[in-house]
């Protein structure tokens, strides 16, 4: 089953904030589905930071890396004027879906953490 959520404008700082919260330190994957170049990765299983929405330049920023000697570097990727951002959920697994003015949609997508038996 699948659980999505497209956040109204108001809610993206609250919502990205949850999301934060909810999967901080949780490896990532970035990946870009443009029109015209197609589906790009970015980033592979790294650990996520954080997820913010600064409606003063209109961005949203997902940031990975920089908590360890592994991964110091923070890396952020900016989707500058975002239109719209979804959030899913479908067998335990959750995605964040934003795109740009131009079309463009960046996909983060949380590799929950495997319990160990």
């Amino acid at each position: 089953m699948t659980d999505t959520a497209t956040v109204d404008r108001g809610e993206w700082k609250r919502a990205l904030d949850e999301l934060t919260k909810e999967h901080e330190g949780e490896l990532v994957t970035i990946e870009l589905l443009d029109a015209t170049y197609g589906a790009t990765e970015e980033v592979e299983r790294l650990p996520f930071v954080y997820a913010n929405y600064d409606d003063r330049d209109d961005v949203v920023f997902v940031a990975v890396g920089g908590r360890t000697a592994k991964y110091p570097v923070v890396l952020r990727h900016m989707v500058w004027h975002p239109t719209e951002v979804d959030i899913a959920t479908r067998d335990q697994v959750t995605a964040m879906r934003t795109v740009d003015r131009d079309g463009t949609a960046t996909v983060v997508t949380f590799h929950p953490k495997v319990a160990i038996t």
